[in-house]
């Protein structure tokens, strides 16, 4: 197993919230403001993965979604999708585009703009997360025009193969380069508040055990 995947297979093991506050320790953000989950996650399940990117761009033409097409029919198995669709109203991915994600191997897909299909994508048990979902296609609106590039969602600059890390709470994106280091941080974070949980459950006081040494 490469540093990578080891990487992964580790952060896999905490919430979006414990690895996040490894995060700030670094004075590294990557909250994904405002996107949340519209598909279907199981009870506790985290989803970790490299980042395969999309971005969209106003069009008026009414054309296949090739650059999309593209990145999913290519995606490695495990990695999730990035899309900024954020620069015109409508919803390009719904039920066939997460479809074709789920099969081809894709592990999620994270939409900066609005998603629909909802019923049909809650059917199919993928996980998609946007900002919000509306009927309205993207037909003679935008088009997506680039794969494999780097995209900016908030304060947010996801490259692709960055470190995408999403649970219930939301998405949090981790730089490639300190994955290992933040991995390693998240299983010392992550085994303290285990012994934390342990020591609250037994009788003792909050107030002695928290905040961690």
């Amino acid at each position: 197993m490469n540093d990578i995947a080891n990487a992964i297979s580790r952060l896999s093991r905490w919430y979006t919230g414990d690895v996040h506050d490894v995060m700030d320790h670094h004075g590294v953000y990557g909250y994904l403001e405002g996107i949340s989950l519209f598909g279907v996650l199981k009870p506790g399940e985290i989803i970790c993965g490299e980042a395969t990117t999309v971005r969209y761009a106003p069009s008026n033409r009414h054309v296949p979604q090739d650059a999309y097409h593209g990145a999913i029919d290519t995606i490695a198995k495990g990695n999730i999708l990035v899309v900024d669709s954020s620069c015109a109203e409508g919803s390009g991915t719904g039920e066939l585009m997460s479809t074709g994600a789920k099969t081809a191997g894709a592990a999620a897909t994270i939409v900066n703009g609005t998603v629909r299909d909802l019923h049909e994508v809650g059917k199919l048990g993928y996980p998609l997360f946007a900002r919000g979902a509306s009927p309205v296609g993207v037909g003679g609106r935008m088009e997506p025009r680039e794969a494999g590039i780097p995209i900016t969602i908030g304060k947010v600059v996801i490259h692709p193969g960055d470190i995408v890390l999403a649970d219930i709470n939301g998405v949090v994106v981790i730089p490639r380069a300190l994955a290992s280091t933040i991995a390693d941080d998240a299983d010392k974070n992550g085994e303290g508040e285990q012994r934390a949980r342990d020591r609250i459950l037994a009788g003792e006081k909050l107030q002695s055990i928290w905040p961690m040494d």
